[in-house]
C-alpha cells in the first residue's frame, strides 16, 4: 500500500526457562542465546516473513530502556513478600484456582508448578483496573476479535491484583538488574514487554517520535493478559500513549489435537516448506486457519488445498490463458487494463486482520476467471477465426489475472511476482507452464 512502516520481530532472551536450558546444555546463558537467535531468524526467512527490526532483550539498548522505564514507573513499584505458584515453562505466576484445576502440573509443559516464597518488587496493577476497563470498552484501546475483548474485560472486571515484577538474583542470576538493588533481577515478562518501546530508541530516538504509538500489535491468545492488561497498565504508569489495536490470534492443532511429542503429531515449518514451498505454506495458514480463531492442520487437508485450489484453480487458470495467447496470438496480449473489480471488501478484511476473509474474496476472482473461460470458450473462437472477440476475451482474462496477482502480493509474494512477469509489457514471457507442480503424496 506504499506506507512506511516499522514491523518488528524478536527474541525474549531472559528468564528461568532460558537459564535452565543453558545449564542443561552446559553453557552460559549468553552463549546459549547466540545459538538460538539465528534459528528464529531462519524460521522467518523460510516463509518469507520480512521485518524491519529484530528486537533482542539482552541488547544494551533494551536493558537501558528497561532500566529507564522502571525508574519512570517508580511511584507504582514497591517491595513486598510474595508466596505463590510459578511455571517455568510459561514464565508465569499461576492462581490457586489454576493450580488446583490442573492438579499442580502445567498442562502445556507437563511440568509441576513451583511453590515460591520470596521478597520481590511489585507493580501496582490494581491501580489501573478502572482506567483499563474504560479504555477497552470505549475502544480507545481496541482488542480484536470481540471474543478476546470480552475475555480480557471479564478478567479486568474480576479484579486485577498487583504483579510481582522481580526475582531474587541468587535464585535467578540471568536477567536485567533492578535499578538500585543488585540483589534482584526484573521479571522476564515485565521487561520483555518493554521491547516494543526500546526497539524504537525510546525516549529520544527519531523512530520513537515518528512511529509511537503502535498501530497494531499481534499476539497469541495465551499472551492476552500480559498484552491487554499488564502492558497497557505499564504504559499508563510511564505516562506514555497506549498502542491503538491488539490483534489476538488463535492456536494451531494437528489432526484436532494439540501438537505433542508424546502423541507424535508435531509438524514443522521446514517439513511443509520443503515439500510444498513457502507460498503454499503461507496460503494454507492465512486462508484455511481462521484469523480470529484456532485452526487445524493435517497433511491430507494441506495436500487437497494445494492441488485443488493453488494448482488447479489458480495455476491451471493462469496456464490456460498464457498457453492460448501463445498458441492463438503468438504470445501477443491484446490491449488490457487491470480489471476494475471493487476491492473495498478486500481492504476492509486486511485492515481488520481477517486475512482468511481477504483471501476468500480474492479466490472469488480466481473462480470467476475459470467460469469466464468456460463461458466464452476462446478455443472455439479461435476455431471460428473470430480474432477480434478472441483477443478481447483473452485480454480481459489477463486483466483479471493481473489484479489477482496484485491482491495476492502480500499473501503469496513469489507467486504474484511470477504471474506479473509472465504477462509483462504486452507479451507472454518465460512461461514454464506450471505455477504449482503436482506433488506425489
Amino acid at each position: 500500500m506504499g506506507e512506511d512502516v516499522i514491523y518488528s520481530a524478536g527474541a525474549d532472551e531472559h528468564g528461568s526457562k532460558i537459564y535452565e536450558k543453558a545449564l542443561e546444555a552446559n553453557q552460559k546463558p549468553e552463549e546459549y542465546i547466540e545459538k538460538i537467535v539465528p534459528v528464529i531468524k531462519d524460521s522467518h526467512a523460510l516463509i518469507g516473513s520480512e521485518y524491519t527490526h529484530f528486537s533482542r532483550t539482552n541488547s544494551k539498548q533494551h536493558q537501558e530502556v528497561a532500566t529507564l522505564l522502571w525508574k519512570q514507573m517508580g511511584e507504582d513499584i514497591y517491595k513486598s513478600k510474595y508466596s505463590g505458584w510459578y511455571c517455568v515453562g510459561c514464565e508465569e505466576f499461576k492462581t490457586e484456582t489454576e493450580v488446583k484445576e490442573n492438579n499442580e502440573t502445567c498442562p502445556d509443559h507437563n511440568q509441576a508448578y513451583q511453590k515460591i516464597e520470596e521478597e520481590n518488587y511489585f507493580f501496582k496493577l490494581s491501580k489501573y483496573q478502572k482506567q483499563l476497563e474504560d479504555l477497552i470498552e470505549s475502544n480507545e484501546f481496541e482488542v480484536v476479535p470481540g471474543n478476546r475483548r470480552k475475555e480480557i474485560l471479564n478478567v479486568i472486571k474480576g479484579g486485577l491484583v498487583d504483579l510481582s515484577i522481580s526475582r531474587p538474583k541468587k535464585k535467578l542470576p540471568w536477567g536485567i538488574a533492578v535499578p538500585g538493588d543488585s540483589t534482584q533481577v526484573m521479571y522476564v515478562w515485565f521487561e520483555a514487554l518493554i521491547n516494543y518501546i526500546s526497539l524504537l530508541g525510546y525516549p529520544d530516538g527519531d523512530e520513537f517520535k515518528r512511529f509511537w504509538p503502535t498501530n497494531l500489535q499481534i499476539v497469541g491468545k495465551d499472551n492476552l493478559r500480559f498484552h491487554a492488561a499488564i502492558y497497557p497498565a505499564m504504559l499508563l504508569s510511564a505516562k506514555l500513549p497506549l498502542l491503538k489495536r491488539l490483534f489476538v490470534h488463535g492456536h494451531l492443532t494437528s489432526g484436532g489435537k494439540k501438537m505433542s511429542k508424546t502423541i507424535g503429531n508435531i509438524v514443522t515449518t521446514e517439513q511443509i516448506v520443503e515439500k510444498y514451498g513457502s507460498d503454499a505454506f503461507r496460503y494454507y495458514f492465512l486462508r484455511h486457519v481462521p484469523s480470529y480463531d484456532d485452526g487445524d492442520f493435517t497433511w491430507e487437508r494441506f495436500d487437497a488445498v494445494y492441488h485443488g485450489e493453488l494448482a488447479n484453480e489458480l495455476g491451471n487458470g493462469v496456464q490456460r490463458v498464457a498457453s492460448m495467447i501463445n498458441r492463438y496470438q503468438q504470445g501477443v496480449i491484446g490491449t488490457f487494463e487491470n480489471s476494475g473489480h471493487d476491492t473495498s471488501l478486500y481492504h476492509e478484511a486486511v485492515n481488520s486482520q481477517q486475512f482468511d476473509k481477504a483471501l476468500d474474496w480474492v479466490w472469488e476472482l480466481v473462480k470467476s476467471l475459470n467460469v469466464y473461460l468456460e463461458e466464452q470458450k476462446p478455443w472455439q473462437l479461435a476455431k471460428e477465426a473470430d480474432q477480434s472477440h478472441l483477443q478481447e476475451v483473452l485480454a480481459s482474462c489477463v486483466g483479471d489475472i493481473m489484479q489477482i496477482a496484485e491482491l495476492l502480493t502480500p499473501f503469496l509474494p513469489n507467486t504474484a511476482a511470477t504471474i506479473q512477469k509472465i504477462f509483462k509489457d504486452g507479451y507472454v514471457h518465460n512461461y514454464s507452464g506450471v505455477l504449482f507442480p503436482r506433488i506425489e503424496k
